[in-house]
This record gives C-alpha cells, structure tokens and sequence, in this order.
C-alpha cells in the first residue's frame, strides 16, 4: 500500500472515529452491559451476584409482566392502525397548495412539539369524569359520564386516544412528503382513462405510497412498544394495572423495587418483541412486493 492509499484510509478512520466513538458509548456497550446484568441479581448501588436465567424464569411466572405484555399490545393495535389511516386521510385533504391547507398543517402537527407532561395534562382535564370536557358533553347529553382512567376497560382506548392525538404530526408529514413525489401526470393520465377518485387512490395513490406506509407502521409499532409517559402520567398503571405496559414495568422493578437485573431482563425481551415484530413487518411487506412485481 503506497503513502497516498495510507493517508486516505487513515483520514477517512479519523473522519468517522467521533461518530464511531459515541456510537459504541451510548449504544453498542449499554446493550452489552444490559445483556450482562439481565443474568444478575443486582441493584442500584452496583454489585450483584450471578444467578443465569433466574430473572427470565420469574418473568415467565410474573402475572404482573403477562398483564403488562398484554396491555402493551392490545394499546399498540388501538393506535397504529388507526394513526396510520387517521393521517393518510389527513395528509390526502391537506395535500393542497392553499393557504387553509398549510394552516391545518400547522393545527395538526403543533401537538406533536408538546411533551408528555404537557399532553397527559391537558388529556387529564378533557377525561376527567367531574369537571372533564367529555364529562361536561355527557352532562349535557343527559348521559352518565364515564370514567375513562379509572375503568378497567376504558384506560387502555384512553391512552390510545391521548397517543393518537400527541402522534399525528410526524406520519401525516411523511404521507404529505409521500404524496408530494407521485407525478402529477399519473393523475392527469387515471383522469384521461375516465378512473374514478377511488379507483384512481386505490389503483395509483396506495401503491406509491406504499413504503412510506411501511416506514409509518414500523416506526410507529416499534414507538408503541415502548410508550410509558402516558401510562405513567395519565393512569399510573392503573387500574389494578389494566394499563401498566411493559415500559412502565421495567420503571417500577428497576426504580420502585430496586430489582436492576429484573428489569434489565424485562427490557431484553422488549428489545428482543420490538425486533422480531420490525423485521416481520418488513419481510411481510417485502415478501407482498416481490410477489405483485412477479
């Protein structure tokens, strides 16, 4: 290898070094160590013995986790499928270069810049049976209001709603970015063949938009999985924890009982859930284009 090759390579090296270095610090090792201690029993303070596959032993006999994993998959088909039409409809009435179209945009993406705090705050105040704003519309409709976070069977779909509404800015972009590729003269040309509005989106609009679905249910499925603000803030888990997820599991073994190796294994079959449901996802999907395109 000549002066010049070295140099390069070595300046390449050096170019991605920091990127390399802060990767393997906040990703890479913390996965290591977290597969490490998930085979201990360990606390907060450090140490630890080793006890194998103890920790998954007791998950797999923990009633309390069986309910959680169950919450945390039952909430994700609430929201993604939903989300995922809720703002293709809306990025299809907003796909207008008009002043109201780009307001409405606007409207609708501004509850995604807000925090959790905030979002369970206001979701508080609009589910609140006594002095909430849906209670007050039960009132006037003469009807009992419900209580939607102290119901065993209402606060899942009141976290779900709380989700949705938070989430709709960043899909309905994607969609709206989606929308905006397709040419304008595959229209002109399903107008010319007299296609009708549904013919016309189930014939050209879906098909191209159909990675940027893809992209929307893998990356709102694997968010999903993971949601714990809202539990945490709106319902705390309850009640009897019909809405303590999986996220909010691992909090309260690892901050609420001290039980680090516990909740690190917790957190491994999250990882290990979001992983195969991801990369299922993608193989469906790339497995259905290989099959239209033969």
């Amino acid at each position: 290898m000549n002066s010049g090759a070295l140099r390069d390579r070595v300046g390449g090296f050096a170019f991605v070094a920091p990127f390399l270095f802060f990767y393997v610090a906040i990703l890479i090792y913390p996965l290591f160590l977290g597969i490490s201690l998930s085979f201990r029993r360990v606390d907060l303070f450090g140490g630890g013995t080793f006890v194998g596959l103890d920790n998954y032993l007791r998950l797999a006999a923990d009633p309390v986790f069986h309910q959680s994993l169950l919450n945390t998959f039952l909430v994700a088909l609430m929201i993604v499928p939903t989300l995922t039409v809720l703002t293709l409809l809306l990025a299809l009435a907003l796909n207008r270069p008009t002043r109201d179209a780009t307001i409405f945009r606007g409207v609708f993406f501004s509850s995604s810049v807000l925090s959790v705090t905030i979002v369970t705050l206001i979701w508080r105040f609009v589910l609140a049976p006594d002095a909430g704003l849906l209670g007050e519309m039960w009132t006037a409709l003469g009807w009992e209001p419900l209580p939607f976070l102290s119901h065993p069977q209402l606060a899942l779909p009141a976290l779900a709603l709380t989700t949705i509404w938070w989430s709709i800015g960043l899909p309905m972009m994607l969609f709206l970015a989606g929308l905006q590729q397709i040419p304008e003269d595959v229209y002109e040309a399903a107008a010319l063949d007299g296609a009708s509005r549904w013919t016309t989106f189930w014939r050209v609009t879906l098909p191209a938009l159909r990675r940027t679905v893809v992209l929307v249910v893998m990356l709102q499925t694997a968010a999903q999985l993971q949601l714990f603000g809202q539990s945490q803030l709106l319902t705390a888990g309850g009640p009897s924890g019909a809405s303590r997820t999986i996220v909010l599991f691992i909090f309260e073994s690892a901050f609420g009982r001290w039980e680090l190796g516990y909740a690190t294994a917790a957190a491994e079959i999250l990882f290990i859930l979001i992983l195969i449901v991801t990369l299922t996802q993608y193989w469906l999907t790339s497995r259905s284009r290989e099959t239209d395109g033969g």
